[in-house]
């Protein structure tokens, strides 16, 4: 196009209304007045991102592969080769390794919470309806999934489901900025509501300002009613900063996620909720510390030690025995009684 003066106005005008749909999308939040528009476009361009993910997705591909080489008999040589040079090249059997502990540690948190999952992939980062901490997973609405589900993985709260396509959806993460859920502290049940702040640990209000918290306190989700957006249970994170209360009604704690946001691949979607509240069941057993290792010290006081004559004396310590001048004591090897009754450490070539 010529860079004409009604080029130049038209391009400032697309420009304007682009911003003031963002400052609408933005100040509506899940009300926004464009969410119509946002789902349409997830049904519309859901399938592209999953088309393109399992295109550049070698691991899939081989896969693929395999399962056509049962009808083209013709190339299972040649595919076998490709499949072995993906392997090598791109490092497959480390990747599907990494995949089976994410899937393994996902269905053990899943278990102990006895939460119902659909098993989703991160298959895009940072959708395109503003500025937000988001994924978008490659599990829509034919899949059963419905908007404010749990999103969790092996390690925890990842965050809950926004956007709904057809065989798409979009994760709002727990350290969006956005993002609020209920919290509980782990054995006290204090009651809080952790916030969201980017690649900082989460902040989290306290409702009783008094309660005496220190790092290493543990969270999990309170739970919301109808277990909508939150099921109750899920690990948050740990404290690592404490802020002073100064007499305020509530008081502010850091907590780090479990969850590592900046390396999301396998995650879990709560569709059926647990029949009872886990509580700090799905809290990872706390690592014990080495047993100390007792410690004996024996102290000689060289001062306890009298001379009573020829062959005579006292010995006296902490945890040695100590031979008297009587009768029937504990005498040294090769020590013969005297007359006296004392012990006398000399043989008798020495005493005569």
């Amino acid at each position: 196009m010529r860079d004409t003066r009604e080029s130049r106005l038209l391009l400032v005008l697309l420009i304007v209304i682009a911003f003031a749909l963002i400052t609408v999308d933005i100040r509506g939040g899940e009300d926004s007045p464009i969410d119509g528009a946002r789902q349409a476009a997830a049904t519309v361009f859901g399938p592209v991102q999953n088309g393109v993910a399992s295109a550049v997705d070698p691991v899939g591909n081989a896969i693929g592969a395999v399962r056509d080489s049962g009808r083209r008999h013709d190339r299972i040589s040649t595919l076998e080769r490709e499949n072995a040079e993906l392997k090598a090249r791109l490092g497959s059997d480390d990747r599907n390794r990494s995949r089976a502990r994410e899937l393994d540690s996902m269905l053990r948190t899943a278990g102990a919470g006895q939460y119902g999952i659909k098993g989703a992939q991160v298959i895009a980062i940072g959708a395109a309806q503003g500025f937000s901490w988001t994924v978008t997973i490659d599990i829509g609405s034919d899949d059963g999934i419905k908007r404010d589900m749990t999103v969790l993985n092996g390690a925890g709260l990842v965050g809950r489901v926004t956007t709904v396509g057809p065989r798409t959806s979009t994760v709002l993460l727990a350290n969006d900025p956005d993002f609020t859920v209920g919290t509980r502290m782990e054995k006290t049940d204090e009651l809080g509501f952790a916030t969201g702040q980017g690649d900082r640990p989460l902040s989290v209000q306290l409702l009783n300002g008094k309660h005496k918290v220190k790092k290493g306190d543990r969270l999990v989700t309170f739970g919301s009613q109808a277990d909508r957006p939150f099921v109750p249970g899920v690990p948050i994170g740990e404290v690592v900063r404490v802020d002073p209360s100064g007499g305020d009604l509530t008081r502010t704690v850091y907590v780090e996620p479990y969850a590592g946001f900046s390396k999301l691949d396998i995650v879990g979607v709560v569709v059926d909720a647990p029949r009872t509240d886990p509580r700090d069941t799905v809290l990872p057993p706390k690592p014990v510390g080495p047993k100390p290792t007792p410690t004996v010290t024996v102290t000689v006081n060289p001062s306890a030690s009298t001379g009573q004559g020829p062959g005579q004396g006292t010995g006296q310590g902490t945890g040695q025995d100590t031979v008297q001048g009587q009768t029937g004591g504990r005498l040294p090897d090769g020590a013969q009684p005297s007359a006296g009754g004392g012990a006398s450490p000399r043989n008798n070539d020495e005493q005569r």
